[in-house]
């Protein structure tokens, strides 16, 4: 199989945990780390891209499977010829190790422990951290005790977290995340996984039965943050992101792709209202 941005199959590399991407975001060959091989995830988020998307949590994971996935594939990507087959030239570079996959990776049990088990082989295989760790999360577990200390481990690495942060109100949240989250959660968590790793927020930006985000959604979103940083949340940049790979949700006919000028000027609007860098992948 060769890989683009739009082809982000988990069993491209026909591992259990392991998959890899051309990641436009990084610039390059992620690595993803998949703790959810079920399939479960406690959101359903309406543009997410994994077919046969379930309800639930991760499930535990074989440590030492993990361990030998990430250290014999990451080891052929740096030293072998894995990506003359698989990537576009341009894109032959690793960029970092991503822990996504197939649903939120903090609701499996051994998230933690799996966390601490990848940054040790990365320890060895980078040991001057060159491969930045990153997970990408809807923040919804940060306030439990071995989330956390996964989260701290990630930290030590010098990692960093893509905190999901897409919607301003609980109706907006409920549309597109399919979950009914109160305002103050959302800030919970995000005072909690910021004070703990460095975080971003990357927030989709899409449009619904043909319509964007209005400029009341907006000021909803802005509005959340600076509640959010008021209550003590370190917010390092925002990623804005569009519409790319296929949809695999009962709502993908209701989506479309906003043009790319629009989320660059809702990246200026960003700027202007909260100072803070934002990166924009159309």
């Amino acid at each position: 199989m060769r890989l683009t941005t739009k082809i982000h199959e988990r069993d491209s590399a026909q591992l259990t945990y392991v998959y890899p991407v051309v990641s436009r975001r990084a610039g390059g060959v992620s690595v993803g780390i998949n703790l959810n091989p079920n399939n479960a995830c406690n959101w359903r988020c309406a543009y997410c891209q994994v077919e046969g998307l379930v309800l639930g949590a991760g499930p535990a994971i074989d440590q030492e499977l993990l361990e030998q996935e990430v250290r014999e594939f990451l080891g052929a990507l740096l030293n072998g010829d894995w990506m003359e087959h698989h990537v576009p030239e341009g894109s032959r570079r690793v960029k970092d190790v991503a822990f996504s996959g197939n649903g939120e990776p903090t609701t499996s049990p051994d998230f933690a422990a799996s966390m601490d088990r990848v940054a040790q082989v990365l320890d060895e295989l980078d040991p001057d951290r060159n491969l930045q760790t990153i997970l990408i999360s809807n923040g919804s577990q940060a306030h439990k005790t071995e989330v956390q200390a996964g989260l701290a481990r990630l930290a030590q690495r010098g990692g960093e977290v893509w905190f999901k942060f897409d919607g301003g109100t609980s109706v907006e949240r409920t549309q597109l995340n399919g979950v009914e989250i109160p305002d103050q959660k959302v800030i919970d968590n995000l005072v909690q996984c910021s004070q703990l790793v460095r975080t971003r927020l990357q927030t989709m930006r899409v449009a619904v039965d043909g319509e964007g985000p209005d400029e009341a959604a907006d000021q909803s979103w802005t509005h959340l943050v600076r509640s959010a940083q008021a209550a003590g949340a370190r917010v390092h940049d925002v990623l804005l992101y569009g519409l790319e790979r296929k949809v695999y949700q009962p709502e993908a006919e209701r989506l479309s792709k906003l043009p790319a000028e629009e989320l660059l000027a809702r990246a200026e609007a960003i700027r202007a209202e909260l100072d803070l860098p934002v990166q924009v992948h159309p």
